[in-house]
């Protein structure tokens, strides 16, 4: 045996040419990951994915077939979609924990400035008052002045 072989060379038990497609997405020290996406998607289907691809695509795209078929083989009749599925209900259930969080602070924020504008109103309010006094006080003091005028 050849050591040079990539890992999906190695399992399919060939040549592994200079150009070979798979070597640097599948390398020799991991056979279980060309194993795991080969018996999902097939050898000839991966080689065809990544050849349509262009060069700085196909490891992103080697992971997420490799991705694909560990979900696929953990779960075979959702696979990957059960998790993303999972996912979309946790993501939904968050959303509406903090909605109902953002209500409660608003809430509170409302009962917090409630009091401060009933004191601004009772601060208001008093101030009135006390110019009413006033007012009526110089009024008092002034009529008394034009009584007083009028007995002299």
């Amino acid at each position: 045996m050849i050591s040079g072989r990539c890992a999906a060379c190695k399992y399919l038990r060939r040549r592994c040419p200079s150009d070979c497609i798979f070597s640097p997405y599948f390398p020799s020290n991991n056979p279980r990951r060309f194993a795991c996406v080969h018996r999902i998607h097939g050898a000839s289907n991966v080689a065809k994915m990544l050849q349509q691809l262009p060069a700085h695509l196909r490891a992103e795209a080697a992971n997420s077939l490799y991705y694909e078929a560990q979900c696929r083989t953990q779960d075979p009749v959702y696979g990957c979609v059960g998790i993303l599925s999972l996912l979309h209900q946790q993501i939904h259930s968050v959303e509406s924990q903090l909605a109902k969080t953002r209500a409660e602070i608003a809430v509170l924020d409302s009962l917090a400035q409630e009091p401060a504008q009933i004191q601004e109103n009772e601060e208001e309010a008093s101030f009135n008052n006390f110019l009413l006094e006033q007012d009526n006080a110089a009024d008092h003091f002034n009529h008394s002045t034009n009584i007083s005028s009028h007995f002299m």
